[in-house]
């Protein structure tokens, strides 16, 4: 039998197209291939599905973004002494759990072990529901700051080597960048709160300057340090407090000089081999 190339078949305008071109046809209708069934392209719900889609797939973008939220919304659950009470620890507890579980499906995309994010946080999730009904109790905030801390040091070392293990710099990887510096942020305000802890008065401010400092002014003063801004009204007087500090001004100069750099070469190696 002679063989006979196949002639290309007419679509339903009567174009004449290829095989490869019926392909990319189906493909840019939606069809699913496997059923005829037709899959949505736009809708209502076609917004929410691709926003959906895009956090799924760069889950360094979602540990970010609430990360910002939890900025936007803890002063919203603050009262008039500038903690968080009643329904607001509540809120606050439940917030700290998600922020939790984001950061280890972030740390597993990454090199790190995530066994070890997973031993940490089982008994973070302990105490911070334990923490939520007893807030006065020194030690379990001790605690929880303390293991919060090792957290998102962690987590932050999982990003950066996230961000350093390949040639190529891909979306997540530039969300990464700035994860992992608000996770840092994190961890140090964590930090200060279990250094004033142990050494109390170790931080002062105008307002108040006996009293110890809430968790979100701490919290400030981490973001101001580690960005070398200066703008906090929050400020070290005991030394083992300045020595925290001082460690967050150079890992903040560090992070800026080794990581945003990398990622700028590699953007720029990447256009020059085009």
């Amino acid at each position: 039998m002679q063989w006979r190339p196949t002639r290309p078949e007419a679509d339903r305008h009567g174009r004449r197209t290829t095989a490869a071109g019926i392909v990319r046809r189906v493909a840019e209708e939606g069809v699913d291939l496997r059923n005829g069934s037709r899959t949505p392209s736009s809708g209502p719900l076609s917004g929410l599905r691709r926003t959906w889609n895009f956090f799924r797939a760069t889950p360094c973008a979602t540990l970010l973004a609430v990360q910002m939220l939890g900025v936007l919304l803890y002063p919203a659950l603050e009262d008039q002494t500038g903690r968080a009470g009643g329904l607001g620890r509540a809120v606050l507890s439940v917030f700290a759990l998600l922020v939790l579980f984001l950061a280890v499906l972030a740390v597993r995309r990454t090199p790190a072990l995530t066994w070890i994010s997973a031993v940490l946080g089982i008994p973070l999730i302990v105490l911070t529901i334990t923490e939520s009904f007893q807030p006065d109790n020194d030690t379990i905030s001790l605690w929880s700051s303390m293991l919060h801390a090792v957290f998102y040091f962690y987590t932050a070392y999982g990003l950066v080597r996230y961000m350093f293990n390949d040639d190529k710099v891909t979306t997540d990887e530039l969300f990464a960048t700035g994860a992992a510096f608000t996770v840092l942020a994190w961890g140090f305000a964590y930090l200060y709160n279990a250094v004033q802890i142990i050494w109390p008065v170790s931080f002062t401010a105008y307002l108040h300057p006996d009293a110890p400092r809430t968790w979100f002014e701490l919290l400030f003063l981490s973001f101001t340090t580690l960005t070398s801004t200066g703008l906090s009204d929050v400020v070290p007087i005991e030394s083992q407090a300045r020595s925290a500090v001082m460690i967050e001004q150079v890992l903040g100069l560090m992070y800026v000089a080794f990581i945003v750099a990398r990622l700028v070469g590699l953007q720029i190696r990447a256009v020059k081999r085009r």
